[in-house]
């Protein structure tokens, strides 16, 4: 299967974090802003922010003199004994975190073997998830996290989907025609959010963006109660900005 690889503002920002990453795990005592400017070619303001992130996340670390070594997240990941636990972890505190800033529930979701799956989310008592009343694997065509994973798809990977996937109604507003789900995913600029409102379950909005590791096809999303509706763009602009730190994780 083919992807339709187009990268995206997190994709740019967790591809030159790794080059940060690497530049500082080669200078075991310690590297600073100037020679990290150096060596990876970042603009100043540009390396700024992504340092500001790498602590934050656990990464880096600064230490007396002022330059960066590797953190103990780095660590955790790099190591072969634990690593799914420590993956799942510190994508698990990146949602949470997610979650409380976009103030809607989050998820993270994976097209493995053909099939839609939702890997990790964060909820809470003001956040709660979406209600699975119909199977997200049959519902890609009505879900934002389903038309985000297959627009990543080339059109020979949505074909495919699509002949082992009805195209059922789930409310009014469902998209139940091949060439109409087919048209609008090729339409979809790859910056620019999928949507789901109210097409899966009256009540709910949806929004999800790509971030999409390697071959592994992926993206975040997020459900708002349809009173919320009006939150949702800007809610939705927010985790793409913020989308880094959980591709990053999956890229080390």
């Amino acid at each position: 299967m083919a992807l339709k690889h187009e990268p995206t503002a997190p994709y740019h920002s967790a591809q030159d974090a790794l080059r940060v990453l690497e530049t500082v795990a080669r200078h075991t005592t310690g590297i600073n802003d100037t020679e990290l400017v150096r060596h990876t070619n970042l603009d100043p303001e540009r390396l700024t922010t992504l340092l500001r992130m790498l602590r934050r996340e656990g990464y880096v670390e600064q230490i007396t003199d002022g330059g960066y070594i590797s953190g103990d997240a780095l660590s955790r990941l790099g190591s072969a004994q634990g690593r799914e636990k420590a993956l799942r972890d510190k994508i698990q505190r990146t949602l949470d975190r997610l979650r409380d800033s976009v103030g809607a529930a989050v998820y993270l979701s994976r097209y493995v073997d053909g099939e839609v799956r939702i890997a990790q989310y964060a909820d809470g008592p003001t956040t709660p998830v979406v209600h699975e009343w119909v199977d997200f694997r049959s519902s890609a065509h009505a879900t934002a996290i389903g038309k985000s994973l297959l627009g990543q798809l080339d059109p020979a990977g949505r074909r495919d989907h699509l002949a082992r996937h009805k195209l059922p109604r789930l409310t009014s507003r469902t998209i139940t025609s091949d060439r109409q789900l087919l048209s609008r995913l090729e339409s979809q600029p790859p910056s620019m959010p999928h949507l789901d409102l109210q097409e899966y379950a009256i009540g709910t909005v949806c929004a999800a963006v790509p971030i999409t590791a390697g071959s592994a096809v992926g993206c975040l999303a997020l459900s708002l109660p349809v009173e919320h509706a009006h939150r949702l763009r800007r809610a939705a602009d927010t985790l793409n900005r913020n989308a880094a730190p959980v591709l990053l994780s999956l890229s080390i």
